[in-house]
């Protein structure tokens, strides 16, 4: 096992978005989570976070993004640590800073990867290796998209989020665009309103092996986000940020992000996006809008 760091030392993770390319509500369990099935890939964007270990836990936050979580009871970051702890006798906590920069309830996982950020940076700090049961299962005790954003590479996620599968996908520049509205997950899924034991959708198509880029598109066109509709129902502006994204050049998809209410979309490369991105954003000045990387 690798030995732990010594205290002094300063500890540096990304904690990129999580995009949901397509996903998929099978269904409401007796236990009241949700199965789904969700093709995820991950941003060049995202936070940032930093651990010095020590042996009292601690996070302090900065960034655009800090104001909104001041006000929050238990930041996921440390429910992860306190998860771990409970799993890891002995465990070297410290002060972890939170550079939040992607907005809040957008849709784009920005809590789960910071959480699963600070399970990787604890990880280092005691020596424990990446693949640490205890690791996961501190993840998914924090939340469902955790585990996916502790693999931190494109995958598919299926059950609660537990199951993941790792997956091949082709690269695309994006534009990631959130109209500063927040929209809750729980919310989101009490829209859907579906009882616990109901199905909803089947599993649908197979998912290519390491798709092209066509491929890949070709399944997105009849693999959807099964969250969209009820998401469009709690914030209709998301139509006006699909009209925006469409209405660029080079868009081959436009679609939700998880529970919303980010929209992005996918382009052949870096420039068309950094292009497009422009433009959203000379439209809409006070909107988020990110050019990025997925794949």
């Amino acid at each position: 096992m690798p030995s732990a760091l010594p205290p002094s030392a300063l500890l540096h993770e990304r904690a990129p978005a999580k995009v949901n390319l397509s996903l998929r509500v099978l269904g409401r369990r007796a236990d009241g989570y949700h199965d789904l099935s969700s093709v995820v890939a991950f941003a060049g964007a995202g936070d940032r976070l930093s651990l010095r270990p020590g042996a009292e836990l601690s996070l302090a936050l900065e960034g655009p993004g800090a104001p909104v979580l001041a006000g929050e009871a238990d930041n996921l970051v440390l429910k992860a640590a306190r998860a771990l702890a409970a799993r890891v006798p002995g465990l070297v906590l410290g002060r972890f800073t939170l550079a939040k920069r992607l907005p809040v309830a957008a849709g784009l996982g920005g809590g789960s990867a910071d959480a699963a950020a600070a399970l990787r940076l604890l990880a280092r700090a005691n020596g424990l290796v990446v693949d640490d049961e205890r690791l996961f299962q501190a993840a998914l005790a924090t939340g469902s998209d955790v585990p996916a954003c502790l693999y931190g590479r494109s995958c598919l996620m299926a059950g609660r989020g537990e199951a993941i599968t790792p997956l091949a996908l082709p690269r695309f520049g994006a534009v990631l665009v959130n109209p500063r509205v927040a929209v809750a997950t729980a919310e989101v899924f009490r829209a859907l309103a579906l009882a616990p034991g109901m199905s909803f959708a089947t599993g649908g198509a197979a998912f290519p092996p390491s798709p092209s880029r066509a491929a890949l598109l070709d399944w997105l066109a009849v693999e959807p986000n099964d969250l969209e509709p009820p998401a469009r129902l709690l914030a209709p502006v998301l139509g006006d940020v699909e009209r925006a994204l469409v209405a660029t050049a080079g868009a081959r998809l436009v679609r939700m992000s998880g529970s919303g209410a980010t929209m992005f979309a996918l382009y052949d490369d870096c420039r068309a996006a950094a292009a497009a991105a422009r433009q959203v954003t000379g439209a809409h000045p006070g909107w988020w809008v990110k050019s990025t990387v997925l794949g």
